[in-house]
C-alpha cells in the first residue's frame, strides 16, 4: 500500500457531551464539535440547550442524532422522532448532523438514510460508525456517497482506528474525494500522525478525554453514572493539534 503524507491541516473533529467540553474544544483548538449526549452510551441525541451553548461557541458543530442506544435498526416511530430532530437542529444553526441506520445485522438501512438526506437539505450530514457494523465497509461507501452524503466517521469496522487503518485507506480511495472519510476511536497524540500517514484521511475524531473518579461510590451504585467520570481535556486536544499540524 502506498504510504500517504502527513497534510499541514488536518481537521480535529472532537466529540463532547456538556458544556465544560465544548469549552475544551474552543480552548484547545478544535476544528470542530460532534455534539452529543451521554457519550458513555455511545452518542445520543443532545439537548436543545446544549446544541444552543455550543453554536454560540463559534466553532462550528455536527450535532448526533440517535433517539436511543443499542444498535441501528429503528421502527418507524424512532426513525420519524429522528427527522423530527434533524429539522429542529436546522433550526438551531447546526452545521451538520450525524445519523446512521441499519437494515439488518450487515446492511445499511439505504432508504431511511436518503430520506434524513432529504430533511438535511442545507447542513452537512455525516454517517456514523454504524458503517462500522457492515459486512463490506469500503463497497458501502459508493453507496452512501451516492445519496449525497458528505462525511463518513469510522474506524475501518475495528474497535480502534489504527486497528482498521487499512480498511480505512481502502474507504479514502473509494470515496475518490466525493465525500471525507473522517478516522475515529482510539485517536490520541500518540497515534494520529501515523494514523493519518497509512490513511490518507483529511480529518480525524478524538475525544481527548481523561477519566476521573466521581469522589462518591453511590454515583455508580445507585445508577446515576456507567464508570468513571469522562472529562474532555483541552491538553489533549491542543497535543492533537500540534501534532497534525497547525496549518
Amino acid at each position: 500500500m502506498v504510504m500517504a503524507p502527513v497534510r499541514t491541516r488536518t481537521l480535529l473533529e472532537i466529540c463532547v457531551d456538556d458544556a465544560d467540553g465544548v469549552a475544551a474544544v474552543v480552548a484547545g483548538g478544535g476544528d470542530r464539535i460532534e455534539l452529543c449526549g451521554a457519550l458513555g452510551l455511545g452518542g445520543l441525541t443532545p439537548s436543545a440547550a446544549l446544541v444552543a451553548l455550543a453554536v454560540e461557541s463559534g466553532v462550528p458543530v455536527h450535532a448526533m442524532v440517535r433517539p436511543r442506544d443499542g444498535d441501528f435498526r429503528y421502527d418507524a416511530t424512532e426513525a420519524a422522532l429522528a427527522t423530527d430532530e434533524i429539522r429542529r437542529m436546522a433550526a438551531m444553526g447546526v452545521a451538520g448532523v450525524v445519523v446512521g441506520a441499519m437494515a439488518d445485522g450487515t446492511r445499511l438501512d439505504l432508504d431511511q438514510l436518503a430520506r434524513w438526506r432529504d430533511a438535511a437539505a442545507g447542513m452537512a450530514i455525516v454517517l456514523h460508525r454504524a458503517i462500522d457494523l457492515v459486512a463490506e465497509p469500503v463497497a458501502a461507501v459508493e453507496a452512501v456517497a451516492a445519496l449525497g452524503y458528505d462525511h463518513i466517521l469510522t474506524s475501518g469496522g475495528a474497535a480502534t482506528a489504527e486497528q482498521g487503518a487499512d480498511v480505512i485507506a481502502d474507504m479514502v480511495a473509494a470515496a475518490s474525494g466525493r465525500l471525507s472519510i473522517i478516522a475515529g476511536s482510539g485517536v490520541s497524540p500518540d497515534n494520529v500522525a501515523q494514523l493519518i500517514e497509512r490513511t490518507g484521511v483529511e480529518a480525524v475524531h478524538a475525544s481527548a478525554s481523561i477519566r476521573e473518579d466521581w469522589g462518591d461510590s453511590r454515583i455508580a451504585a445507585m445508577g446515576f453514572a456507567v464508570g468513571a467520570r469522562r472529562r474532555t481535556s483541552a491538553e489533549r486536544i491542543a497535543a492533537i493539534r500540534r501534532t497534525i499540524g497547525e496549518g
